[in-house]
């Protein structure tokens, strides 16, 4: 494998030369393309999905005997079913049939919209569920209703219905020793026993107040669903009231097909009044109400609440609304009062808090806790008094596996030479360096049961698509969960002798700063130049560039004949503080520049044509298109961009003002960063595409810069999808979808060679 470093301008053909045969010789298969029939947008979409089986919400059973999982089918990729497999007898079997079982009802609006900043608003059947605390049953919502199937318990198996309603029931949940189910209806919280009529423990005060529902910014930015919190015990319970009444409402037209809808939406655009949140103690019947202190300040975010594993304490995490710092409070359940038990701060000056889920409260009184405090994520633990740090280096740790209290050890994820990401385990009580316990061919990901004693390791590679097994907590492998294998009856087999293994490689920016990226090349013949399809997202967050299972979409675009190229930018996730802080108050400018720096390295490469890279990006990653061809007329030869975001002050206030601060104090910093004021100037063919009935950037993104540009009589091209949200896609849009932007290309002579 060969990595390229230097800058752009000092590469050399010779060295150019290697890479293009290395890039034309087998590596999957001893064909590297064979004569079979190019990969179409059709099949890529279809069922059964050409992933193979990849299961979803994969779980061990509280008393470690079942293993449970979501499983998609072969005739309908995106409906999945509960399955469960008995460890000891190794078999496997379908719990809940979601089409036998389920109404097939419309979900609520509600529902819709938690599922679409869930993003899991394509599937079907059964999306979630939850163990009972004696391994008996899960709890599996389905179609708005609830239902309790029972896996191993002494009444042996069975499904019953718990709910029956045209009403949907959200954010159920089995309350910690599974004495009690709840759910949110009709902004309310809802309480029974198990196998009881529930009831609302809780007012019905209007349409602005919500009662156990997180608000909209905690769901969509904060990856907090949860609104209420049962204590160890069930004795007692945290519940969040949402006062909507403060913040702005935008008209949002869900344009359909046939018909449109109108939906008078509380969506806190940046630099305008947040959602005023409340906690409150209570007991499962509503009585006993105490008011958690927050706080005499009311503009802050509640990022967390948790539960002492005793029961003798509420922790929440307090953020102020810069998102520079945070307080972990310790609240007393009986009295609601609370003490700053430590305070986060932001890594730098100029930088915010990122939130996580990467904790874990400990039965001897100490948490387990991840910061950026020294430039990367790292674990600490926390006596009360004194930090101890866990993990160490400048390979950010990006997720908490799990945690055996008996044995003192602590698992954990970790970035591995920045592509990869590995299962490492280290010592609970002082820093260590950890132990490897994955295969570093692979990217992987894991989760453990609540002792630390088994793992349920995920792992892909460029050439094999997802994986799963159980492991014990010394890595090795007890069973296959899905080995995925690529082999006869695989529905990726028929194109294995086309597929195309990506390479990578390292350019650097204009201050030094290496930048990775990943190339995937059709056949090369010698003298002859390809065009480009340069994919990019380039906010903060995603990672595109690494060594996992990539899909089959890039195959298809390189079956085309397009060279299929992707970089990550500053500001890009999983490389710690300094290579994301640059975007701080300035978004749309380094992420440009670098994206600069991927289509001159192109440039050079002597099978690239020079004047047919065409760039593409969805949602931030639409935005970056539209900057992209304001900053560099000429450079690209065409761009698609899709649901982007156009003027920051249209988006929501948590995403927004962590990296750009309020519009209301640097109305600069926005100015700099929109989308429209150089509209007009945009000279190189645009393919725009839209859901028209978008709620996360909404149409109103779209429909401005529509505007600009034809009172600015700039030619341009445009997709728009009635009826769809932000995820345009399903196995007839999505190939229509791709098709339209593969004919976009085509009309403006971005096309392969003959």
């Amino acid at each position: 494998m060969t990595i390229l470093r230097g800058a752009v301008l000092e590469m050399r053909l010779p060295i150019l030369a290697a890479v293009a045969a290395l890039l034309t010789t087998p590596t999957m298969a001893d064909d590297h393309v064979s004569s079979q029939t190019e990969l179409s947008f059709e099949r890529v979409f279809a069922s059964p999905s050409l992933n193979g089986p990849v299961p979803r919400g994969v779980e061990l059973s509280p008393d470690g005997r079942f293993l449970t999982l979501l499983r998609n089918r072969e005739t309908d990729s995106e409906r999945y079913d509960l399955w469960g497999y008995e460890i000891a007898s190794g078999e496997w079997r379908m719990l809940v049939d979601s089409e036998a079982l389920g109404s097939g009802r419309e979900l609520s609006e509600d529902e819709k919209m938690q599922r679409e900043r869930a993003r899991v608003g394509n599937l079907k059947g059964i999306i979630s569920y939850q163990w009972a605390s004696d391994g008996s049953g899960v709890l599996v919502p389905l179609d708005g209703d609830l239902y309790f199937a029972r896996v191993g318990g002494a009444d042996g198996a069975g499904v019953t219905r718990l709910t029956d309603t045209e009403e949907s029931e959200l954010n159920p949940k089995l309350s910690s020793k599974s004495g009690y189910v709840s759910f949110v209806r009709d902004r309310q919280l809802w309480v029974g026993k198990v196998g009881e009529e529930a009831a609302p423990i809780t007012p019905r005060e209007g349409d602005t107040i919500r009662w156990g529902e997180a608000e909209f910014v905690a769901q969509e930015e904060m990856s907090r669903m949860d609104g209420y919190w049962w204590s160890p015990d069930d004795s007692r319970l945290v519940v969040q009231r949402t006062d909507e009444s403060p913040v702005g409402i935008v008209t949002r037209a869900a344009i359909g097909a046939t018909g449109t809808k109108v939906f008078d939406q509380r969506y806190p655009v940046a630099g305008s009044d947040n959602a005023i949140v409340e906690l409150f103690v209570m007991n499962p019947d509503g009585s006993g109400k105490v008011t958690i202190d927050l706080g005499e300040e009311t503009d802050i975010y509640i990022a967390r609440v948790d539960w002492a594993p005793d029961g003798s304490a509420i922790y929440v995490q307090r953020q102020n609304r810069e998102q520079t710092v945070l307080d972990m409070l310790k609240v007393d359940p009986a009295t609601g009062e609370s003490e700053v038990w430590f305070t986060e701060k932001a890594a730098r000056e100029e930088y915010w808090i990122n939130l996580s889920d990467n904790y874990r409260f400990l039965k001897d009184g100490t948490l387990l806790w991840w910061s950026e405090r020294s430039g990367f994520g790292h674990l600490y633990r926390f006596d009360g008094s004194d930090w101890t740090q866990l993990t160490f280096g400048k390979e950010p740790v990006t997720s908490l596996v799990g945690v055996n209290e008996e044995t003192r050890e602590v698992f954990f994820q970790q970035t591995t030479n920045v592509l990869t990401q590995q299962i490492y385990k280290a010592d609970l009580d002082a820093g260590e360096r950890g132990t490897l316990l994955t295969d570093p061919a692979y990217t992987n990901g894991a989760s453990m049961d609540k002792t630390g004693r088994q793992m349920i390791v995920t792992r892909s590679a460029p050439n094999q698509p997802p994986q799963s097994y159980l492991a014990d907590s010394k890595g090795e492998r007890l069973t296959w969960i899905e080995e995925n294998r690529i082999e006869a009856g695989h529905p990726y087999e028929p194109h294995v002798l086309s597929h195309v293994t990506p390479e990578y490689g390292v350019i650097e920016a204009e201050d030094g700063t290496e930048l990775h990226y990943m190339v995937m090349l059709p056949r090369i013949e010698p003298g002859k130049r390809y065009p480009v399809f340069y994919y990019h997202y380039s906010g903060p967050g995603p990672q595109i560039v690494d060594r996992s299972w990539g899909g089959t979409l890039a195959q298809a675009i390189v079956d085309k004949g397009y060279i299929y190229f992707a970089l990550d930018g500053r500001g890009t996730a999983n490389r710690g503080v300094d290579f994301e802080q640059p975007i701080y108050r300035a978004m749309g400018g380094i992420e440009v520049e670098d994206q600069k720096r991927g289509a001159q390295f192109l440039k050079t490469l002597r099978f690239v044509d020079p004047e047919k890279i065409a760039i593409y990006g969805w949602s931030y990653g639409g935005y970056m298109t539209l900057k992209q061809l304001e900053a560099d007329p000429g450079l690209y030869a065409a761009g698609i961009s899709g649901a982007p975001v156009t003027k920051w002050e249209l988006y929501d206030t948590h995403y927004t003002e962590r990296f750009m601060g309020d519009p209301r104090t640097v109305p600069e910093a926005y100015e700099k960063a929109s989308a429209i004021p150089e509209a007009t100037g945009i000279s190189d063919p645009l393919l725009l595409i839209h859901g028209m009935a978008d709620d996360n950037v909404v149409f109103e993104n779209s429909s401005e810069l529509i505007s600009v540009l034809q009172e600015g009589n700039v030619p341009f091209e445009m997709m728009l999808y009635p009826g769809y949200t932000h995820r345009v896609s399903g196995p007839s849009i999505s190939p229509h979808m791709w098709n339209s932007i593969f004919r976009f290309l085509e009309a403006h002579g971005v096309t392969p060679p003959e």
